[in-house]
Order: C-alpha cells, then sequence, then structure tokens
C-alpha cells in the first residue's frame, strides 16, 4: 500500500505531460521535485535539465561570484588602465637608474596632488585621466570634484602635470604604481607636488612679462 500510492500519482502527472513509457528512475525523481515545487514539464527533456536547469541552479552563481572577486581586485572599471597595463608598461628599479631623470628621485612629502614630469609632447589630459582616474570613486561628487588634472603645454613647465586626488592614501598609491609608467615611449616621473611651487612659478612668470 505504501508504494502503490505515489505510484498512481506519478502515473497520473506523467500521462497527463509526457508519456507513460518513463522508467521508475524518472518517477521516483519525479516525486522529489514536486517536494522540491518544480514543475514536471523539466523531464520533458532529461538532457536539458542535467545541462541546463541544474546549472543554472548551482554553477551560475558560483562563476558570476569569481567574476565580481576579480571586479573587486582590480577595482577599477574599464574606462581606466588596468593595475596589469600599469605592471607591464613600468620601468623597473634598475631600468629606472638608467634614466637621468631618475637620477635623485625623491617621492617627497605625501599629499594628496602628485606632480608628474617627463611627458612626451603627445600626452593629453584624456591620456592622464586615463591613468590616474583608476584612483577616484567617480560615484561619489566628493571625490570626483576633488580629481583635478593640469597639464602644462606651454613655457618652461610643458611636459609637466599636476593631479588632484580625492586623499593622500590615493595619491601614494598612484604615485607607487604609475611612477615609470612608459607613456608615448617616454617613462613618467611621478612625485607628491610641492603646493606652493606651481604659484610661485605663475607669480615669477607675471613678474617677468
Amino acid at each position: 500500500d505504501v508504494f502503490e500510492q505515489p505510484q498512481h500519482v506519478g502515473h497520473k502527472k506523467i500521462e497527463f505531460h509526457i508519456s507513460t513509457e518513463i522508467p521508475a528512475v524518472l518517477q521516483i525523481n519525479s516525486e522529489k521535485e514536486e517536494k522540491n515545487g518544480k514543475r514536471l514539464y523539466l523531464y520533458a527533456a532529461t538532457e536539458e535539465i542535467n545541462n541546463t536547469g541544474f546549472g543554472r541552479i548551482f554553477p551560475a552563481p558560483s562563476s558570476n561570484d569569481k567574476m565580481e572577486t576579480e571586479e573587486e581586485d582590480d577595482e577599477i572599471p574599464s574606462e581606466f588602465i588596468s593595475r596589469k597595463d600599469l605592471e607591464k608598461n613600468r620601468l623597473s628599479r634598475e631600468e629606472m637608474e638608467k634614466f637621468s631623470v631618475f637620477k635623485n628621485y625623491e617621492p617627497g612629502d605625501p599629499n594628496c596632488r602628485i606632480y608628474v614630469k617627463n611627458l612626451a609632447k603627445q600626452v593629453q589630459e584624456k591620456d592622464l585621466k586615463f591613468i590616474f582616474g583608476r584612483y577616484v570613486d567617480f560615484q561619489s561628487e566628493v571625490e570626483r570634484n576633488m580629481f583635478d588634472i593640469r597639464l602644462m603645454k606651454e613655457g618652461r613647465m610643458k611636459g609637466q602635470a599636476f593631479i588632484g586626488l580625492p586623499n593622500e592614501k590615493a595619491a601614494a598609491k598612484a604615485l607607487k604604481e604609475a611612477n615609470g609608467y612608459v607613456l608615448f615611449e617616454k617613462p613618467m616621473v611621478v612625485q607628491f607636488a610641492r603646493s606652493a611651487r606651481p604659484k610661485q612659478d605663475a607669480n615669477e612668470g607675471k613678474r617677468k612679462k
């Protein structure tokens, strides 16, 4: 009696949706699926159940989790340079020693502004934004407003830039990762900016005129 009742229920369901020529194993599975709130149409194609039905339930979330962790590791949207590309095109310490621009290099006193020099002629603000924008959270209005790029294109300041970042931590990270990065075949020299320096230069220029 105990075994007959579930069999009758299984036969009724299967006759309604599929053919009655179903192995007993599938009948048992159908009862299990019924308990889990599944519909019996899943058994219309048993191969699809194994390949896609369960696949969507179990493997899909795990793969999404991997993608999320990768994004967290990189911490930046795709519109900015990746950490891998930064490392790939950055000079090593030994290579930096061969360039005169890195002679007597000192990072300076930490603050939220960085000073970049030895920039190639064709460098534009968008190139610097592509590199240093990775250290800014553009979803934050405060950080967005603090991000500032001033690229010098004329006079004795040509080939230099001042970049304002949201905080000292972001500036320190930018200096560490971008110093020695080769942009248009020229390695960038990245230091902490001296806040008074550009103002003094500007005043001196006015006096000379």
